[in-house]
């Protein structure tokens, strides 16, 4: 099996067992989506969400969240970790958003990536999931780690491992792709206890075929035999 054959067969059946595929920050906007996505940065969508109503109640927009003080910023998104970092980024696009896009968030992936705090991971989804527009995989560690187990990709660079997945996977289901393999990530091939024994994937899978033959071969060895102890007679009395 090619690698092409087996993305269009993981896609396939990761659509299938994961219909309703979608991203799971909470917003109403691509300004909302990109503020969002930037606190998603080593932390978990579920934390996101429980800092952002809170976020963009206070600043809903660009022109609202560049006049906010960095240390209110601060306090607001604290949990979602290195978040001196993440508000002071979160300012400085906004601020850029005010001063060359008029406060609004361009459709463009050099555009974005010249933000404050955007590289091109958040660009593909804010890109993808508020203007469904497919200008590349987002390949966060979820989509890495299940690439390099279906044996799509040999790197561990995101960027190229981006290059490699754009090849073999159909640019119309690029931002579909990444929310498959991170929904699949997250409930089924985790970092540490892959599930591969109930896996949809594993009569494709690499690494999941691999470990059932592992597994197998351990289980079918013959277990050594070991030496009875020797018994001392018992001495009896005269």
């Amino acid at each position: 099996m090619t690698r092409a054959e087996r993305a269009a067969e993981v896609l396939q059946t990761l659509r299938a067992v994961y219909p309703d595929a979608h991203c799971e920050l909470d917003y109403s906007d691509a300004f909302q989506l990109l503020v969002a996505t930037i606190l998603s940065a080593q932390c978990t969508d579920k934390r996101v969400n429980m800092v952002t109503p809170a976020l963009f109640a206070k600043f809903p927009d660009a022109r609202r969240m560049a006049a906010g003080s960095q240390e209110e910023l601060e306090e607001l998104v604290r949990s979602t970790g290195f978040f001196r970092n993440k508000a002071k980024n979160i300012r400085a696009a906004a601020a850029a958003l005010m001063e060359k896009h008029g406060g609004q968030v361009p459709r463009g992936l050099e555009a974005l990536t010249q933000l404050p705090g955007v590289g091109r991971k958040t660009a593909n989804v804010v890109l993808g999931n508020a203007f469904g527009i497919e200008s590349g995989v987002v390949v966060d560690t979820h989509v890495a780690r299940l690439s390099q187990r279906l044996g799509l990709t040999r790197h561990t660079d995101p960027v190229k491992i981006e290059q490699d997945l754009i090849k073999i996977v159909p640019r119309e289901t690029w931002t579909l792709w990444s929310h498959l393999l991170i929904w699949h990530g997250r409930r089924r091939c985790q970092a540490r206890r892959p599930d591969c024994v109930r896996c949809e994937l594993n009569t494709i899978c690499p690494t999941a075929v691999q470990k059932v033959r592992i597994g197998r071969k351990r289980s079918s060895d013959p277990t050594p035999s070991q030496p009875l102890p020797m018994s001392r007679p018992q001495r009896t009395k005269d």
